[in-house]
């Protein structure tokens, strides 16, 4: 697995559709703990436990479903990962993007993220992709 999910050590991932490369680590110092994404120059944060309740929601889901990646400012598509990344009925009650103006994109960078954990599925598409727990 390349990198550890360290500061110093970070996951070194690609958007499911390839085009992007972006980094993330755990930072459980952080108030409240979180899974750091840096997009080149962009910083997002992510509950830390977005890990665990992605990979429980997606085997109680038990089958494809679509990331629907999607800025803050727009729409998330029902029944995506993105609309459920946001979703009052999730465990957090809502956004797991910690950052206001760039909570959204949970679609776009958590999916890889528990793929590289071997937790997942996720398709390389060039768009419309999806996952599904490991099977």
């Amino acid at each position: 697995m390349p990198g550890k999910g360290t500061k110093a050590d970070p996951w070194r991932l690609k958007t499911p559709s390839g085009t992007s490369d972006y980094t993330m680590y755990r930072d459980p110092d952080a108030d409240p703990p979180a899974i750091v994404c840096q997009v080149g120059s962009t910083q997002l944060r992510y509950h830390m436990s977005a890990i665990e309740d992605l990979h429980a929601m997606l085997e109680k889901h038990g089958d494809w479903m679509l990331l629907g990646s999607a800025d803050e400012q727009k729409p998330a598509a029902d029944g995506t990962v993105e609309a459920w990344g946001r979703s009052p009925n999730n465990p957090v009650k809502g956004w797991y993007g910690l950052k206001k103006g760039l909570r959204g994109r949970f679609g776009m960078y958590m999916p890889p993220l528990l793929e590289e954990l071997g937790l997942a599925e996720v398709e390389h598409n060039a768009k419309n992709n999806r996952m599904r727990v490991k099977k």
